[in-house]
């Protein structure tokens, strides 16, 4: 008789919780204030989908990470922010004291290493850097890292600033930490055949789509993608020695004001809609068990051995570094 009675107490408990965590979903109401980096298309459809799923309203800043950056740092005394999405997985490390710990829903079929062990930042979806180039210069091409430093191309390069380029930065201490001196060997030799350094991603791009040059080194995918969606006469490829993918951090602050919905937007980024927006903006998804139809896959594109936390502390002096190579 005891142990009926546990056992209808028991389920009786489990079928309160389970109403009351459907009452606290469909209670969502207010706001959650995100932000997040390009592409501007995907954010919007995603705090789009969003709030049509729960009724709650996304204010969003959109920038790059670095002025993302800068806009947390001006409200260090007044924190307005959120969740925050920024398209470089080092800066999401160098943040990681700020992140608020939260496994959202479907967390476990990320793709590997996309995660922080403890579980404040997710990359809910990544870009990798590769090679474009010109299709009207080049029916096709598929040199190597090294063999683009040769006296074949010589005037014919061009590399995103990684100042202003997150992905580029990033690619650049991936290749030196994989590569050591000879990496800087490479670039160097880039440098002296003539690459400039037009902008950032978008400028660079349009420099390839232009002729203006014929090959743009550690050129971010999406892009690319994007572009030849389009009808640009643009190609892509991943040299074969490997490249840098680049999870795209996503996290609650823990200053944040709204932390139901914070912790629900959250839980969207990995849903199966929204997994899919991210992939039909060309970038990669985060979750292992989702596979775009429109792009290289995340077992297509060839990686060379990096270490995140040896290139979030180095990638600074590397940057100034590689800038020096360009001065005349």
């Amino acid at each position: 008789m005891k142990h009926s009675l546990f056992r209808a107490a028991a389920v009786a408990v489990a079928l309160l919780s389970a109403m009351g965590a459907a009452s606290a979903q469909t209670k969502l109401s207010g706001k959650v204030v995100v932000y997040c980096p390009s592409p501007a298309g995907l954010a919007d459809k995603i705090a789009a989908g969003f709030t049509k799923k729960t009724g709650v309203k996304v204010e969003m800043f959109q920038g790059t990470t670095g002025q993302i950056a800068a806009r947390l740092e001006t409200e260090k005394a007044n924190p307005v922010a959120d969740v925050v999405i920024l398209a470089s997985w080092p800066d999401g490390l160098r943040m990681l004291d700020q992140a608020l710990p939260y496994k959202p829903a479907l967390a476990e079929r990320m793709n590997k290493g996309w995660v922080d062990e403890d579980g404040r930042i997710y990359g809910y979806s990544a870009s990798a850097v590769g090679v474009l180039y010109n299709t009207t210069i080049y029916a096709s091409l598929d040199a190597d890292w090294a063999e683009l430093a040769g006296a074949k191309y010589k005037d014919q390069l061009c590399i995103p600033d990684p100042q202003s380029s997150g992905s580029c930065k990033d690619f650049i201490s991936g290749y030196i930490n994989a590569n050591g001196d000879k990496g800087w060997n490479v670039l160097r030799s880039m440098a002296g055949n003539g690459m400039i350094v037009p902008g950032a991603n978008k400028q660079a791009v349009d420099a390839v789509i232009t002729g203006s040059r014929a090959i743009l080194v550690a050129g971010v995918d999406y892009n690319a993608y994007e572009s030849m969606n389009k009808g640009e006469p643009l190609g892509i490829y991943y040299p074969k020695s490997g490249t840098v993918i680049n999870p795209r951090p996503a996290f609650i602050l823990k200053s944040v004001k709204n932390e139901a919905n914070a912790k629900a937007f959250m839980d969207y980024l990995l849903s199966d809609e929204a997994q899919k927006l991210v992939y039909q903006a060309y970038l990669l998804p985060g979750r292992s068990d989702v596979r775009a139809d429109n792009r290289a896959n995340v077992s297509e594109i060839p990686q060379f051995p990096y270490d995140w936390n040896w290139m979030m502390s180095n990638s600074k002096d590397i940057t100034v570094k590689f800038g020096e190579l360009f001065k005349k």
